[in-house]
C-alpha cells in the first residue's frame, strides 16, 4: 500500500525434501514475516508459494508444522493430552497415531512424564514436548521461529542439540529462523542471509558438515568458526 514499506522484496528460494534451512538477518527485515506466510497466517500480496509444486492452500498448509518462541503448551492439560492436541483439532486421535504419540514420547525420554503437567517440567523439557506435539501430525514441512530463544544459554545449547538431532533423525525438511549465527551453522545445511527491510536474499551460504556429526559436534569442527565468520562479515556488510 502506499506510503508503508514491504517487508519482504524479490525473495526466490526452494527447499528440498531433508533440507535444513536456516535464515538470519538484521532485526526487521521480515524472518518471522516469511515463516507467517508459509504457515498462511498472512496473505502475500504479490508472488506464489509452493509446496511440493503446488500452491500453498489451507489444506496443504495441514501438512506444515510451525514451532514457535513461546512452547504454548496448555498448563491444564497432561503432557499426554498436550501432544494429543493437534490430533483432537484434526478429528484424527485414532488408535494408530495414539501409538506413535506414545513411542515418540518414550524415544525423546518423555514417557515417564505423560501425565505431568507443563508446570513440572523444565523449559528444555516442554520444548521437547512441543516439537513431539508436532511431529504427531507428521508434517512435511517443519517452521521454527526462534524456538529455543526463551531458554537460557546452557540449555538452549542443550535443547538445540536435541531437537536438531531429532529433525535429523526423522529426516525432516525444516525452515529455521534465528538471530543465533552459531545456532544456524550447527543445525543447517543452508543459510539464507537477509537485508534489511525490505528483506531479500543477500546471499545463499551452502554448510557442509560430515552427516553423523550432531549440532553439538559441529561446533567442535575445524569449519565450524570458517562458516561463522563468512556470515558474520556478510551480514556486517548489509548493515554498514
Amino acid at each position: 500500500m502506499q506510503g508503508e514499506t514491504a517487508a519482504l522484496s524479490d525473495i526466490t528460494f526452494t527447499v528440498n525434501t531433508g533440507d535444513f534451512v536456516a535464515i538470519v538477518g538484521p532485526s526487521g527485515c521480515g524472518k518471522s514475516t516469511l515463516l507467517n506466510l508459509l504457515a498462511g497466517m498472512l496473505t502475500p500480496e504479490s508472488g506464489t508459494l509452493l509446496l511440493n509444486g503446488n500452491p500453498l492452500t489451507a489444506d496443504s498448509r495441514c501438512h506444515i508444522g510451525y514451532m514457535l518462541q513461546q512452547d504454548y503448551l496448555l498448563e491444564w492439560r497432561s503432557i499426554w493430552k498436550n501432544v494429543l492436541l493437534g490430533l483432537e483439532i484434526r478429528h484424527e486421535v485414532t488408535e494408530e497415531s495414539c501409538s506413535y504419540a506414545k513411542q515418540l514420547l518414550k524415544q525423546y525420554g518423555l514417557e515417564k512424564f505423560s501425565h505431568s503437567k507443563p508446570s513440572q517440567l523444565s523449559g528444555g523439557m516442554r520444548q521437547r514436548v512441543a516439537l513431539v506435539r508436532t511431529l504427531v501430525l507428521k508434517p512435511e514441512l517443519l517452521l521454527l521461529d526462534e524456538p529455543f530463544s526463551a531458554l537460557d544459554y546452557q540449555t538452549r545449547l542443550s535443547v538445540s542439540n536435541d531437537i536438531g538431532s531429532i529433525i535429523q533423525k526423522e529426516k525432516k525438511t525444516a525452515i529455521l529462523v534465528t538471530h543465533d549465527l552459531a545456532e544456524a551453522v550447527s543445525l543447517a545445511d543452508r543459510i539464507i542471509i537477509l537485508t534489511e527491510r525490505p528483506g531479500r536474499i543477500h546471499r545463499i551460504i551452502p554448510v557442509a558438515f560430515p552427516e553423523q556429526l550432531t549440532p553439538m559436534e559441529r561446533r567442535d569442527h575445524a569449519d565450524f568458526k570458517t562458516y561463522f565468520n563468512l556470515i558474520w562479515k556478510e551480514l556486517h556488510h548489509e548493515t554498514t
